[in-house]
């Protein structure tokens, strides 16, 4: 995971916000070079090739004259996801100059704030910080209820070391997001201590568990959480199996929560896998792998276990991972630490 990843329904930069008045459609689709490339890069992407899905799309972009809003997205999402976070800087700015209104441009400009405060890295290089907040401070001015570019400021004047302008950044996106979007409680955390936003952070998220509970992720309220993404066809997953059920029965009592996320299509096996073995803690599956996405994970079994102020502590893939170890740590330190204030959030 990339340090402070970002919730998903504050991703708002992600949006193509195309003009109101439908346009025909441009010459360079239909250039057999054009239609090429496009089948090319997105038969790479499919076949997870990011770094030649990337060269693919760029050529078709060049046969576009750079002006494919939604061609350019792409290739800035993937360029994000693959970690080339100064070419996906360069491509935000290719967005800007094409942006059609000042709200397009807004988003345009918050990706390459986004762009620029991954480029910082753990190192928190302070010129790229600073680039980060001036492009998100003229998302900011081009279009002022952009939650997206508050929430990314907050972080880069946290990192800054500027608290105080932090605060006001996370209070003001508060303002922009619904209190029944996952991502509030998030922000609403990073409001009451902006330095947690400098920290790995899990994505949040909001789902209905097998027993018709709503699960949020932020709303734990001094919990530690162990999330276990597996399946019933998953050999490595039924091995480790006992080992999830003995530490079910280990922490039963103790601050502790436990999410099982399955990638299985077949709800009824499902439901029977998890019946006859009394999987007793909270289930979801995650059939669309929409959850699984979000944590940008590519194999199991894998587990992520999150420390009672929401920070992501440990990644862990394959059998034999020591979360047992990594819990009891955890939860030995959440019990001495007084639970968070949380206002719940009724969905």
């Amino acid at each position: 995971m990339r340090p402070s990843t970002l919730p998903a329904a504050l991703l708002l930069c992600t949006l193509v916000l195309l003009p109101l008045h439908a346009q025909a459609a441009p010459d360079y689709k239909s250039n057999p070079k054009f239609v090429a490339a496009m089948t090319e890069g997105k038969q790479l992407e499919r076949e997870r090739q990011i770094p030649f899905a990337i060269e693919a799309y760029k050529k078709a972009s060049k046969i576009a004259e750079g002006k494919d809003a939604t061609l350019l997205e792409t290739i800035f999402t993937l360029q994000m996801k693959y970690g080339s976070f100064k070419d996906a800087a360069v491509t935000a700015a290719a967005l800007e100059t094409i942006a059609a209104n000042p709200t397009d441009k807004s988003y345009a400009e918050t990706k390459r704030g986004h762009a620029l405060l991954y480029q910082a890295g753990e190192k928190n290089k302070t010129d790229l910080l600073n680039a980060a907040d001036t492009a998100l401070k003229s998302a900011i001015a081009d279009y002022p209820k952009n939650a997206s570019a508050h929430y990314l400021d907050g972080q880069v004047l946290a990192r800054l070391n500027q608290i105080d302008a932090a605060r006001d950044q996370f209070e003001t996106c508060l303002t922009c997001v619904s209190p029944n979007d996952p991502s509030y409680l998030r922000a609403q955390h990073f409001a009451e201590d902006p330095s947690l936003s400098t920290h790995p952070m899990a994505p949040p998220f909001t789902v209905t568990a097998l027993d018709g509970s709503k699960f949020s992720l932020d709303a734990m309220g001094g919990r530690v959480v162990l999330i276990d993404f597996w399946a019933t066809w998953c050999g490595p997953c039924n091995e480790e199996l006992p080992h999830m059920k003995k530490i079910a029965k280990e922490f039963a009592g103790q601050p502790l929560v436990i999410i099982s996320v399955s990638w299985d299509s077949d709800e009824t096996k499902w439901k029977n896998f998890i019946d006859k073995n009394e999987m007793t803690w909270i289930q979801y599956r995650d059939a669309d792998h929409r959850l699984s996405n979000l944590f940008q994970i590519n194999s199991i079994p894998h587990y992520f276990t999150i420390d009672s102020d929401g920070v992501l502590t440990a990644e862990m893939m394959g059998s034999g991972s020591d979360v047992e170890g990594k819990l009891k740590k955890l939860i030995a330190r959440a019990k001495t630490t007084p639970p968070a204030q949380v206002n719940h959030v009724d969905n």
